[in-house]
């Protein structure tokens, strides 16, 4: 057994930032992570081709800048390099292969009780801990729908987060279902390199470009309205890129960023994509009726009060982080990189005001 004043729940930017801003208010943690190393989604579940789509001065983790010669859009080799570097400044020591089993709130000891496996030699460690920090990602799990006849598909079935690139599909045809930032540019790294490529576009997107989304974030810093912001780059997109509708891509009805804002849904940054649908390079499809929407579900007992069905934070602004009884989350706003920052110092702050109002642990 071990009793902690806060246990971490994650390893990946959401985990190490809680750990770096409660340190830095003096605050003892213990940060728990089932695989083997820091940010393993970055390391081992992106295509190789994948940079960052927001500028770097919007994807910094607490308390530590990039480099000065960094360029404005980062690679993933070098936002896990910087990671690495984020971990070993300030000392952030996760114990990897921990498999969190349970979470359990005590009303007895006002206590959360967690059960968890080292993955490697099978032990069981029972954590007793004041605060619950959770910070398992949004996208920390990949699910393929069940789609009728999948087992009898000869082809390979994979989900986009096990996607390198295309030489794995030289002199094949591919689908592309889905027409998210990682649909988009799947489908574009394919049909670039002369694979053939069709994509399924189901639902309203938004498609702009990495300048006008940080435009935009740049206007939000002068506090101006968001539907005012949204209608500037909404101009002039359709300066850019002229009526999608005709090739099948019809925009949502709320503007990219308030829609970020409320629903945590991210407009599409083109690389190219749009030019190879409208060429006819990617074929574009409607849909495909058997295939439906799946949602993970994080179960915790006595967390009700902090997630809903979807796994996804409650409360709205401003604290969707906070919980009942010491229950907190990092990362799971859906507002990316930037979000992760201010929820890491809005949980490491509110953590510090009750221990200062609290007894002896």
């Amino acid at each position: 057994m071990e009793k902690v004043l806060v246990l971490i729940v994650g390893a990946g930017p959401s985990g190490l930032a809680a750990a770096t801003c409660l340190s830095e208010h003096g605050i003892p943690y213990c940060i728990v992570e089932r695989e083997d190393c820091s940010a393993s989604l970055w390391r081992k579940r992106t295509y190789d081709r994948l940079k960052l789509h927001l500028a770097k001065e919007f994807c910094e983790l607490p308390h530590m800048s990039y480099p000065s010669d960094t360029p404005k859009y980062i690679t993933k080799e070098q936002f896990v390099r910087y990671v690495d570097e984020y971990v070993d400044h300030f000392n952030i020591f996760p114990k990897y292969s921990t498999s969190v089993e349970s979470c359990e709130y005590d009303e007895v000891s006002i206590c959360w009780d967690v059960i968890a496996r080292d993955l490697v030699n099978g032990q069981v460690t029972e954590y007793t801990a004041r605060f619950l920090v959770v910070a398992t990602g949004e996208n920390s799990e990949g699910i393929i729908p069940t789609i009728p006849g999948l087992h009898d598909f000869p082809g390979d079935v994979i989900h986009s987060s096990y996607y390198k690139s295309w030489n794995n599909y030289a002199g094949k045809g591919v689908l592309v279902v889905g027409c998210g930032n990682s649909g988009m540019e799947i489908a574009y790294d394919l049909a670039s390199n002369g694979v053939e490529t069709s994509l399924v576009i189901r639902s309203p997107v938004h498609v702009m470009t990495k300048d006008l989304i940080n435009l935009g974030m740049r206007l939000l810093k002068w506090h101006l309205p968001v539907k005012f912001v949204d209608f500037i780059i909404l101009t002039l997109a359709n300066i850019r890129f002229g009526d999608l509708s005709k090739y099948g891509i019809v925009r949502p009805d709320m503007g990219p960023l308030l829609l970020k804002a409320k629903t945590g849904r991210s407009a599409v940054i083109d690389v190219g994509t749009t030019q190879l649908i409208k060429s006819g390079v990617i074929k574009k499809m409607d849909g495909c009726h058997v295939l439906t929407k799946v949602y993970v579900i994080n179960k915790m007992q006595n967390g009700e009060s902090l997630l809903n069905a979807n796994g996804m934070p409650k409360r709205e602004l401003p604290n969707p982080w906070k919980g009942d009884n010491g229950l907190y989350c990092v990362g799971l706003g859906m507002a990316g990189l930037a979000g992760i920052s201010c929820d890491a110092k809005s949980v490491a702050a509110d953590i510090k005001s009750a221990v200062d109002s609290m007894g002896p642990f």
